[in-house]
């Protein structure tokens, strides 16, 4: 018998085997998004491998936005998953500085015009009823703090991503989600910024729930162009700052 060798199995080929083993045990018991996965040792069991290797799929699809893990509570699905799904990892070069802030919110405007588009052709009345409920919420908690609320204003965007019919969406801003929550932090000193955004979250639902997909795509970017004057707004009083 002819002697020959095997190449060792790649990391990213291993770890690619197991992701797919765990969508095709998520199909098979027939989980929906909601859904508590088993723990763990129970999925190690199942899948025949470690904890640890069954640890790092968890945290990769945690990465792309497809799991939640609650402390104390488990970990659950949040998006559909299937065999033939790709996996794709951002690496994102972030920065509290103009530029940094810039780039992110070139990609937020995308994102959020084409949702908001989308959403208004797509979203069902429990959508809508659901948009409107977080939309509610964030107005009430902006009206008593005198400023944005950065979870109730991102719960708002949320439920128009998960409303516009592509999960791509919500998993690529689950994936952003420490970049975009930048933007609450009083970037480069502005401590009012995004007020001017707050009455375009109510336009953009009212074009949404008229079923207006221009005049929603229209109204996120008169949002997303107030944040835009904000960052801009806070460069130049940096400047003017460092010639004192």
């Amino acid at each position: 018998m002819t002697e020959f060798s095997l190449p060792p199995i790649q990391t990213t080929a291993r770890d690619d085997a197991v992701l797919k083993a765990l969508a095709g045990f998520v199909m098979r018991e027939k989980l929906e998004p909601g859904e508590r996965l088993p723990t763990e040792r129970i999925l190690a069991e199942r899948l025949k491998v470690s904890r640890n290797t069954v640890r790092e799929a968890l945290t990769r699809w945690e990465g792309l936005g497809l799991v939640e893990r609650r402390q104390g509570s488990g970990t659950y699905l949040k998006a559909a998953v299937s065999l033939d799904m790709l996996h794709m990892p951002l690496t994102l070069a972030g920065g509290n500085d103009f530029t940094g802030l810039m780039r992110t919110l070139e990609i937020r405007r995308a994102l959020e015009a084409e949702a908001a588009a989308l959403c208004a052709i797509r979203a069902d009345e429990d959508d809508l009823a659901e948009i409107e409920r977080k939309l509610d919420i964030m107005e009430e908690e902006f009206l008593s703090r005198a400023g944005m609320s950065s979870e109730e204003d991102w719960e708002f965007h949320q439920a128009i991503y998960r409303a516009c019919g592509n999960p791509l969406f919500e998993q690529i801003i689950a994936a952003m989600h420490e970049l975009f929550h930048r933007f609450w932090e009083h970037p480069l000193g502005v401590r009012d910024f995004g007020h001017a955004s707050f009455p375009y979250h109510r336009t953009m639902f009212n074009c949404i729930a008229a079923h207006d997909p221009e005049g929603a795509r229209a109204e996120a970017l008169k949002l997303i162009a107030t944040v835009e004057d904000d960052l801009k707004r806070g460069a130049a009083n940096l400047k003017l700052s460092d010639r004192k």
